[in-house]
């Protein structure tokens, strides 16, 4: 497959798997306005994902559907980083995965937006504004959780431990990628990561958190190697495919 096909595989299977697990909140949030909130966060990757998917399809142009790539791959053919398939566990932990995802989804559609594929610009400029607001959202909750009390500090901290040898595995480049970024249709995801350090540096002090030490980062995102969780999510998505074969709605 194209490099570009690869590319936008990598942008949809990020939305899609992290609206995927998102979408767990639905009806359990902390209170109704937040649990509408987190829920609207859900469809918003999912509907990125679809644009995303449905550009790739054409651009594969071998009468695959959107719904073939989202729902009939197999797990090493998906290309999302490992980030977005780990447990929501508490929501101190779904704010921080939400929080980190936001900070780069936010960064990779700005820079999308001036690509010289004007597709691609377009899905991006809409996207750009929805993750915006989704990282408003949970800076909010980071400073809240931060500055709110001990235990709410606590379970904060031990989310950052859990999850923060996750975040570089986001600017993790798939096959072709280098190509694109000398097409000026890609942005340069090693410039891009280090805009994300000095961003959640700064997020952190004001948030009154101390910024992880630990250098070690999780290897292999976007190389179809996934975590233990992976298997799981696919099971729960593609059992109405691969139980009906060819279902519409």
């Amino acid at each position: 497959m194209s490099a570009l096909f690869n590319y936008l595989l990598k942008l949809a299977d990020d939305s899609f798997i992290m609206g995927q697990r998102l979408s767990a909140w639905c009806g359990e949030g902390p209170y109704l306005e937040e649990d509408i909130a987190l829920t609207n966060i859900a469809l918003d990757e999912l509907g990125q994902a679809n644009n995303f998917y449905v550009y790739a399809s054409r651009v594969a142009d071998n009468g695959k559907s959107e719904d073939d790539l989202a729902f009939l791959r197999y797990e090493h053919e998906y290309l999302n980083a490992h980030l977005t398939e780990l447990p929501n566990e508490d929501y101190a932990q779904t704010i921080l995965k939400v929080y980190v995802f936001s900070v780069y989804q936010k960064l990779m559609y700005e820079a999308l937006s001036s690509s010289a594929d004007e597709e691609l610009s377009a899905i991006a400029q809409k996207s750009f504004k929805e993750v915006r607001y989704h990282y408003t959202h949970t800076a909010s909750w980071m400073k809240i959780f931060a500055q709110g009390t001990e235990e709410s500090k606590a379970r904060l901290v031990k989310a950052i431990e859990n999850i923060w040898e996750y975040t570089k595995g986001l600017f993790a480049k798939v096959e072709g990628e280098d190509d694109l970024i000398a097409l000026n249709i890609t942005p340069n995801v090693d410039e891009l990561y280090n805009q994300f350090i000095a961003i959640t540096e700064k997020d952190f002090q004001d948030f009154g958190l101390e910024y992880p030490k630990d250098h070690f980062m999780q290897p292999k995102s976007r190389t179809g190697y996934h975590t233990e969780y992976f298997g799981f999510i696919l099971c729960e998505l593609q059992y109405m495919q691969r139980a009906y074969p060819g279902c519409t709605w």
